[in-house]
């Protein structure tokens, strides 16, 4: 028989083996967190490469499929429009209000616009004899047929005379002149007309100054850039005072969109760009029917702080819903420690979904796919309301979107506690839980939009001009664009031609147009259909 193994050897054994058993576990334990990193990060790094690929060559739409936008609870969405045509009913029974058919959709069938000028061209027969031998025939009738033709824009020179008129029996002492009128460019090239077609050239048709130089060049005519951009200065200085009103106008408002977005600017002395901003701030009330006119004003900054946001909005009278974005700096302007008028925030919901849409182009979630579903039923519903009085729209909300709305949170509290913390979908969803009663504000006020899309949009063509004239030559070249951006952008608002205003104020304004009348300046006041001609709200 073998000698006995002491009892304290066979401890110290055991002790070793789950000493070495337990290292073997951490070391395990080490490993599969590591791999589990390296699959976050691989599956990360492959909707980074999805994200790119789709920004080249994808479609810019985050429309979704008619089918996806149904819900268990809404299975047949005519139940949801039937009830909201029982609430329409009811709001228009309760205020005598008597609903207008809708009106045919204006479209161009085949008869263009009374304005445009017609040349006619008759095309008689050969002859007009009877080939019986009755003799001439008499005209019964004719066919017209119209074509668009286009003549290209055709430079002229516009020559000024001022007869200088003396007395003879005087021997030429007494003389007498008309005065000569102020230009804005004085002793310069440029009409008040060609002024604005350079502005509305570059900041609303995306065509840089060099440009423009190189067209003008084809026409025999030698216009540098620079000279191009000082023609653009010096109009947006003279139209300052009109964007100030507009500003004035701006802060009587109840309710307002707040957005920014980048621009590069050249910083002097380095030879180099640097990303400076442009606040957009705006006002439209057409979802609701407001009877303010929609009007936008651009901001340039060298920040994106919290304190260029409070100074940017002191003056307003604040009080009223401000939509915006998730980003944090406008939480200051919430604060009633931070600002003597506080604003009620309304997050953006296009904000929080386009998290989603980015991930499920990349990720086949069916988290992700249920949270895109659920949101797509509180935006047909939005649709169904869009440019309802404030009260109705309430009424259908409370309806129809409060019950989502109120399923939607511990639905994703349920969700997020299965998901790691250190996931991206989870990030997502705690996004929208932080933000949670600012995205639920559109439910209690019949004014608020469930998103920033209003001055998103009036955002998109600054972001054009940038990717064509790369950058703005200096700080007062970004104070130009952000001027220029607000006037066009309004004119827009309004459906006023851009060109025909500026030209138009430009023109009263080196007239001498009494500042006590500046409102028939503004662009909500221009009738786009006669120029020269201003409109006054009833």
């Amino acid at each position: 028989m073998g000698r006995a193994v002491p009892v304290s050897d066979l401890q110290h054994r055991l002790a070793a083996v789950e000493a070495q058993l337990a290292k073997e576990r951490a070391e395990r334990k080490a490993a599969e967190d590591a791999l589990a990193v390296s699959e976050q990060a691989r599956e990360r790094l492959e909707r980074i490469i999805a994200a790119l690929n789709h920004a080249v060559w994808g479609a810019r739409s985050e429309k979704r499929h008619a089918a996806q936008d149904r819900l268990p609870l809404f299975e047949d969405i005519a139940v949801a429009e039937g009830m909201l045509a029982q609430a329409r009913e009811k709001a228009d029974a309760a205020t005598g209000r008597q609903r207008r058919k809708p009106q045919p959709t204006n479209r161009n069938l085949g008869h263009l616009p009374k304005h445009l000028e017609r040349f006619e061209k008759v095309i008689e027969p050969e002859s007009t004899q009877c080939p019986c031998g009755c003799g001439e025939m008499v005209k019964g009738g004719e066919d017209r047929t119209e074509r668009l033709d286009v003549v290209p824009a055709k430079l002229r020179v516009l020559v000024t005379i001022r007869p200088k008129y003396i007395c003879r029996a005087c021997e030429g002492k007494q003389s007498v002149q008309a005065p000569a009128p102020e230009y804005l460019v004085p002793r310069g090239l440029p009409t008040e007309g060609l002024v604005a077609h350079t502005l509305v050239a570059k900041f609303a048709d995306h065509q840089p100054f060099y440009r423009q130089s190189e067209a003008y060049r084809r026409e025999g005519i030698d216009l540098d850039r620079t000279m191009l951009g000082n023609w653009a200065g010096r109009g947006m200085q003279v139209l300052a005072p009109v964007i100030d009103r507009m500003i004035e106008h701006l802060k009587t408002s109840d309710g307002l969109f707040m957005d920014e977005t980048t621009v590069p600017v050249m910083a002097p002395g380095t030879g180099k760009t640097r990303l400076d901003y442009l606040w957009a701030i705006a006002r439209d009330q057409r979802g609701y029917g407001g009877a303010d006119p929609p009007v936008v004003v651009f901001h340039h900054s060298r920040h994106r702080s919290a304190k260029v946001a409070l100074e940017l909005m002191r003056g307003y009278t604040g009080g009223g819903p401000l939509h915006v974005d998730g980003y944090r700096v406008y939480d200051a302007l919430g604060d009633p420690k931070q600002t003597v008028s506080p604003w009620v925030l309304a997050y953006c919901w296009t904000h929080w979904r386009r998290r989603f849409v980015d991930f499920q182009r990349a990720t086949q979630s069916p988290l992700c796919e249920e949270i895109l579903e659920r949101i797509a039923a509180l935006y047909r519903i939005e649709a169904m309301v869009r440019g309802h009085p404030p009260e109705l729209r309430l009424k259908a909300r409370q309806e129809l979107s409060a019950p989502i709305v109120q399923a939607m949170r511990p639905w994703l509290e349920a969700r997020l506690d299965r998901l790691s913390s250190a996931s991206e979908l989870a990030r997502h969803i705690r996004y929208a839980l932080k933000r949670w009663d600012g995205l639920c504000r559109f439910l209690h006020d019949g004014r608020i939009e469930m998103d920033t899309n209003p001055v998103e949009n009036l955002i998109r063509p600054v972001k054009l001009t940038k990717k064509n004239a790369l950058f703005a030559g200096s700080d007062d070249g970004a104070r130009t664009w952000a001027r220029c951006a607000s006037l066009i952008g309004t004119c827009k608002l309004n459906g006023v031609n851009p060109q025909v205003y500026l030209t138009d104020t430009l023109r009263r304004i080196i007239d001498m147009h009494p500042l006590s009348r500046i409102d028939e300046l503004m662009p909500w006041n221009f009738d786009p259909t006669i120029p020269g001609v201003t409109r006054q709200q009833g």
